[in-house]
């Protein structure tokens, strides 16, 4: 059983890897509300249990995907599809245009030919604020304000 401290926080329920164990992985912030919002919205669009969800602090992560640092993870939501694709950041919500129904509409603007470099750029100063829009939870050492930008 994880630590209440290091999983993502009760009071979001979200489908896990061993619900939906051929599910697409999505490893986000557990700790940080903006991102929890995100991922809960996520999870209601998909009606077709596509994804499941943990948090990066879960110890789960680590052992399942060693390949995954944490700072990395710090820097940007990961998803692991069911063939064992990783999917990052700026692709990870590209990746995710052509899977939910849902995202589709945005599908032709994110695959717009050679605009990757700037999803990555716009996604990046998202995630660097992402604390200072949505705070934090259960960081009582402090460890979390080298992500608080200002």
């Amino acid at each position: 059983m994880t630590e209440p401290s290091t999983a993502a926080p009760a009071d979001l329920s979200l489908p896990a890897p061993t619900d939906y164990p051929h599910a697409d992985v999505v490893i986000f912030d557990g700790h940080c509300r903006f991102c929890r919002a995100q991922v809960a919205r996520l999870n209601a669009w998909d009606g077709r249990r596509r994804l499941a969800f943990v948090s990066l602090h879960d110890p789960l992560v680590a052992e399942k995907y060693p390949d995954l640092s944490h700072e990395q993870l710090m820097r940007e939501m990961v998803i692991v599809d069911r063939f064992g694709q990783r999917h990052a950041g700026a692709g990870a919500v590209r990746y995710l245009s052509r899977r939910l129904p849902r995202m589709w509409p945005l599908a032709p603007l994110l695959h717009i030919p050679l605009s990757l470099p700037i999803w990555r750029w716009l996604y990046q100063q998202v995630a660097m604020r992402r604390y200072r829009w949505g705070r934090i939870d259960d960081c009582e050492s402090g460890s979390c304000a080298v992500h608080f930008r200002k």
